[in-house]
Order: C-alpha cells, then sequence, then structure tokens
C-alpha cells in the first residue's frame, strides 16, 4: 500500500499541520505503509508534474494550513495540476484524507474545499482531521489529541485495505455533464508530458519567445499586405496645388510606430516615412482615423477638432491640409 502526502503549509516550525501529518506517517509507518511526503513549498516550479505521482498511490493526504485565508496557494497550484494533467481514471480510484490545521478562522471551509476538488477529480474522501490550535505545544502534548489523530490514521488505512465503497455525490454529475477539464483531446501520458512542460522555466520562456517572434513577424506580413506605400499614394492623387503654399507636415502613427513626412513647395509634393527637424505641423493620430481622412470620410480639421488627432505648430497651415488635398 501506498499513500502519498502533499503538504502545502510553508514548513514553518511551529505549524501544527506538520506535526499532524508526523503523527499520521508514524502510524502508517508501523502498519507497513509505504508513505512517500511531497512537501510543496520546497519545489514550486515542480507542482505541474506531480499529479504523475499519484498513478502508484492507494491514498493521499492534502494537508493544509490556513494562516489567514482559504487553503493557500501551493496546495491549490496542486489541485490546479491535477484537473488539467492528472490521470482521472487513476484519481477515480484514490482515496483522500483531508488534513486541515488553522491558526485563525476557516479551517472547516478549507476541509470543505478540499473535499469537494477531490470529488470534482472523481477520487474519493474520507473523514479527516480538521482543528483549530490557539497554542502549539498545548495541542502536540495533549494525550486526547494525540489519540484521535491515531484513530484517524488507522481508520484511513482500514477504508484503503477494505476498499471501501462511498455514498455517491452530486460532484461526479457535475463533472460529468457541466465541467470540462480539458479542452484538448490529450491521453493521460499526453498530459503528464504538457505538465513537464509547463514545469520547464525554460521551455515556458522560449515558447513565449517564438510566440512573439511569430506575432511579430505576422504583423509585419499584415502591414506589407497593407502596403506602406498607399499612404503615399492616396496623397499624390489627391494633392490639390496651392500658390504660395510651403509647409511641411508630419503624421505620426502611434500605433505603427512610425511617421509620414508631407513636404508641400507649391505644386510640388514629396512624401516619405521618417521624420524632419521643425515641421511646421506635427499631428499624431492612429492608422484608423488616418484612413478615414485619405477614405474621404473625416477631413483633417474635423479630426483634429474631434480630438482623434492632436497637433501642434502652425495652426493656419494646419487649416490647409484640407485644402491641398481633397479627398471627397
Amino acid at each position: 500500500m501506498r499513500v502519498n502526502i502533499y503538504y502545502g503549509g510553508r514548513g514553518l516550525i511551529d505549524d501544527p499541520t506538520l506535526f499532524t501529518i508526523d503523527k499520521i506517517s508514524q502510524v502508517l509507518d508501523e502498519l507497513r505503509v509505504n508513505v512517500e511526503r511531497y512537501n510543496l513549498y520546497e519545489d514550486k516550479s515542480g507542482i505541474s508534474v506531480l499529479p504523475k505521482t499519484l498513478k502508484e498511490a492507494d491514498g493521499v493526504i492534502l494537508a493544509a494550513s490556513i494562516e489567514w485565508l482559504g487553503i493557500g496557494g501551493y496546495l491549490q497550484q496542486f489541485l490546479d495540476a491535477c484537473w488539467l494533467y492528472g490521470d482521472k481514471e487513476s484519481i477515480q480510484h484514490i482515496y483522500m484524507l483531508p488534513v486541515v490545521m488553522a491558526t485563525t478562522y476557516g479551517e472547516r471551509e478549507a476541509q470543505t474545499t478540499l473535499i469537494k476538488a477531490w470529488e470534482l477529480l472523481g477520487g474519493v474522501p474520507c473523514e479527516g482531521v480538521c482543528a483549530y490550535v490557539d497554542n502549539h505545544v498545548e495541542f502536540e502534548t495533549n494525550p486526547d489529541y494525540n489519540l484521535m489523530i491515531e484513530k484517524c490514521a488507522e481508520n484511513f488505512y482500514r477504508t484503503i485495505s477494505k476498499k471501501m465503497v462511498a455514498f455517491p455525490s452530486s460532484s461526479y454529475q457535475v463533472k460529468k455533464t457541466v465541467l470540462r477539464s480539458n479542452t484538448l483531446s490529450l491521453t493521460p501520458q499526453e498530459s503528464e508530458q504538457l505538465s513537464a512542460y509547463v514545469s520547464n522555466d525554460h521551455y515556458v520562456k522560449k515558447q513565449k519567445e517564438d510566440i512573439e517572434e511569430l506575432a511579430n513577424l505576422f504583423k509585419e506580413m499584415l502591414d506589407g499586405d497593407e502596403n506602406p506605400d498607399r499612404y503615399i499614394s492616396e496623397l499624390k492623387s489627391h494633392f490639390v496645388p496651392m500658390d504660395d503654399m510651403q509647409a511641411v507636415f508630419q503624421i505620426d502613427l502611434t500605433d505603427e510606430n512610425r511617421s509620414l513626412v508631407i513636404e508641400v513647395d507649391n505644386d510640388h509634393l514629396n512624401c516619405y516615412f521618417g521624420s524632419v527637424q521643425n515641421p511646421d505641423v506635427t499631428a499624431k493620430t492612429k492608422s484608423a482615423v488616418f484612413n478615414d481622412i485619405l477614405a474621404g470620410t473625416k477631413p483633417f480639421q474635423n479630426a483634429f477638432m474631434s480630438g482623434e488627432l492632436s497637433a501642434q505648430g502652425n495652426f493656419k497651415v494646419l487649416r490647409n491640409f484640407d485644402t491641398v488635398f481633397r479627398f471627397e
């Protein structure tokens, strides 16, 4: 018989949960049970691969230390990993003993959380140890409390040995009809491999870099499909020369991180992407707004008045933009 203990506390010396699981381990050892303990705080990045350790277990002990609210992040992360990567076929045959020791309020709610979680995973919860501890020394030296813990461990051993049947729970029906543990159809072996990848920080970092590189590549491809020269061709095709008009516009396209320079010299027009020193008008807007201007649905002046385009410089020159470029 094999029992795994998953301790979700911080490993503090005065944590009554440690005393309780040590006492339970001692009883199980005497009953010739192979006990393996996993301190979740010791290997935070490896929690995602721990569900594979359930495959050989006949029973598990989920040990939570309530220091302020709930079962804590480590144990919650382990249960999340069981939901995402655990072999549900194996879990449904595993008995779970909850151990919840609180130094503040909330031990009953935490025990209920562990029981509900294990039922949703398909496993079989058993009656556990749940207590509020004000003074850990008095608790550990109390013979009655020690006897109760020993009896709980013995009952857990009997439950596993006799393969006792539990009454059906509505949680199983909820899991079967409503909840979905995985959007992908993965075998237990594939889920186990995926959990190993998730726990590998270097692999995850590399994947994020690859995704970002692909995203930038596709963005460049999409930008290329839009043909950035279209801005220049639209301006040139709708240019109406104006006598004694000499002006330089710089349009900063904020979402594209580039600027379009428009130089007007009487009947001569020069447009290019770049920057220029001391333009007559510097405007900032998004490419969607500038596209509306080029399409004739929104005059340059209207975009400025509505606040969709901000500008600084010579406002007389700014007003002439709609005169030298007519997109109606």
